[in-house]
């Protein structure tokens, strides 16, 4: 694969998280959480069932490989996907495209705290700048999920929208832990087989909670509009972007690959204000702008220093 190529999959991987990060919020406005959870990992479990199958150059899997490979799919599918959706039926888009922008910064710190890689003064102000951004749109007085009348509604909003930011926070750790554990699986299984095999124990983990949630659910009432939403961000929370950023990652180094995850945050906004019909204040801005330079301090390489992020894989 030439680099062309390559910078294509990282990119529409990264603006496909994004737009699915966004989108999710009405879809959790329909169907229930864990719902919603186990048809996605469903509708991508039938779409690679024939990624499942062992590839004949491939070594048998060590214990330890299938240890990463569940906690790979429980951090990063499972418990990524239950704060994601929870928190965006909280807050809003743009504040998770915001907060999501924390993602590299995360990654710097859990690298640095596992796998012992160096981290710069300027990765460190990076993450000073994803903090900074995290409490900026937190205290923006627009983070209400939908107008309100009354005040006591107004405050039960505001605290919602705060849960739903911390819930959001969690959803970076998780994704951050991801890509640690990613960068280990990459180097024995295909891009492929780990997209499947993932995805697979998130369908696990989230069946029993999703059948509970299916028994009395009047799924009559879904609107045929939301059942295609729901096909797509299926698909590509599951499918594509796990496997076009794996198979960016075969020719592209890490530390340019970082760069990438830039589209992400941009991406969640652009949908939030274009398709949502959200609004940015002067706040979100600013909040916006600080998180993506901590996301291009963290990211872009260094000469002479070894990067601190990993071969991440986000989802």
């Amino acid at each position: 694969m030439n680099r062309l190529t390559a910078y294509a999959c990282l990119a529409l991987s990264m603006s496909l998280v994004g737009s699915y990060v966004a989108l999710s919020k009405p879809l959790v406005a329909v169907l229930p959480v864990f719902l919603l959870a186990w048809l996605r990992f469903g509708i991508g479990g039938m779409a690679m069932l024939h990624w499942l199958k062992k590839p004949a150059h491939e070594i048998p899997m060590s214990g330890q490989t299938q240890k990463l490979l569940f906690l790979e799919s429980f951090l990063g599918n499972f418990l990524f996907s239950i704060c994601m959706l929870f928190g965006v039926s909280m807050t809003s888009a743009v504040a998770a495209g915001v907060i999501m922008a924390a993602i590299p910064a995360a990654v710097a710190v859990m690298s640095w705290l596992f796998l012992r890689e160096r981290i710069g003064l300027r990765v460190w102000a990076s993450v000073a700048c994803a903090v900074i951004g995290i409490g900026l749109v937190s205290l923006s007085k627009n983070e209400l999920v939908a107008p309100v009348q009354h005040a006591l509604e107004a405050d039960l909003a505001s605290k919602n929208a705060w849960i739903g930011n911390f819930l959001l926070v969690g959803a970076v750790l998780c994704e951050a832990a991801y890509a640690v554990i990613g960068k280990k699986l990459t180097g024995v299984l295909s891009p492929k087989r780990i997209t499947a095999l993932i995805n697979l124990w998130g369908f696990a983990l989230v069946t029993p909670m999703g059948l509970w949630m299916a028994w009395g659910f009047d799924f009559a009432a879904v609107a045929p509009s939301s059942w295609m939403l729901l096909l797509f961000y299926a698909l590509a929370a599951s499918v594509w972007t796990v496997w076009l950023w794996m198979t960016g990652l075969k020719t592209i180094p890490a530390n340019q690959a970082g760069v990438f995850t830039v589209l992400l945050p941009v991406s969640a906004a652009a949908v939030g204000v274009l398709v949502l019909g959200e609004t940015l204040n002067g706040t979100q801005i600013g909040a916006f702008a600080i998180a993506l330079a901590g996301v291009l301090l963290a990211t872009l390489p260094q000469r002479g220093v070894r990067e601190a992020i990993p071969e991440t894989g986000l989802h």
